[in-house]
């Protein structure tokens, strides 16, 4: 990986190097779903109407972690193609597309300099991956970038107001006040751990997505169902009935 990307893509890969096992298992069980299920609770497809038309279409999932999304792609018709900063979540993903028999290529790279062509996808996506671990102002553009006219970028990271909610130790629950800032949210760190995750407000992704050149055509808010469970402690299940914990873009690109 180049030396010259910054600070964060080092910090991030090697957090993900070392995280990497514990992924392995919670991969597996959604390499196994019959049906997408989305975010932290595990909200079907079926309720969601998240994906576009894929049968023969090209799609990029931009920090793809063990592939379970891309897996999904590939089974409702797509060509799927899988990146990711970290060596360690593609050795997994390697493993589970031979355990699952079920292969499509997989390129270690940060999603803010694909080394791919322009105008090659029908479909970008992200679920927690490059839209939460990269700098939006530069994995947005590369995003639009990658898709051809009228294709789509869908992408599913924390909802804003749960980040104005989350104290800054990591892992520590959301609470039912506002213990941050909204403006200027962008770059974030947490206290006693290196990763560094990346966040705005609604404002200031639309002027993003339409300064990239990409139009949205939906904000999808999150909620679990009554009976959902997570294996993630910073939000609880009461609180994410109450307000959004997670959310979905979904833009298209103009021309």
């Amino acid at each position: 990986m180049a030396n010259d990307l910054p600070d964060h893509v080092h910090r991030n890969r090697d957090v993900w190097n070392r995280w990497a096992a514990d992924y392995a298992e919670p991969g597996r069980a959604n390499w196994s779903r019959a049906e997408p299920r989305w975010g932290i609770w595990g909200v079907p497809e079926s309720t969601l109407g998240v994906l576009p038309p894929l049968d023969g279409r090209d799609s990029i999932e931009l920090g793809c972690g063990t592939g379970y999304v891309s897996a999904w792609l590939a089974r409702c018709g797509a060509r799927p193609v899988g990146l990711d900063l970290s060596s360690a979540q593609l050795a997994t993903a390697r493993a589970l597309q031979r355990e699952f028999g079920l292969v499509f290529p997989l390129v270690q790279a940060s999603a803010e300099a694909v080394p791919l062509a322009e105008n090659r996808f029908d479909l970008v996506i992200s679920e927690y991956g490059a839209c939460l671990w990269a700098d939006p102002y530069r994995w947005v553009p590369e995003a639009a970038r990658l898709l051809r006219p009228g294709g789509h970028l869908v992408f599913l990271s924390n909802a804003f107001l749960l980040m104005l909610c989350l104290p800054d130790e990591e892992n520590a629950p959301a609470t039912d006040r506002l213990v941050r800032d909204a403006f200027g949210m962008h770059r974030m760190e947490w206290t006693g751990s290196p990763e560094v995750t990346f966040h705005l407000p609604h404002g200031k992704w639309i002027e993003l997505l339409h300064a990239s050149g990409l139009e949205v055509e939906a904000l999808i808010e999150l909620r679990p169902a009554e009976d959902a469970t997570s294996r993630f402690p910073f939000v609880r299940l009461d609180w994410a009935r109450r307000w959004p914990c997670e959310e979905i873009w979904k833009a298209r690109r103009r021309g």
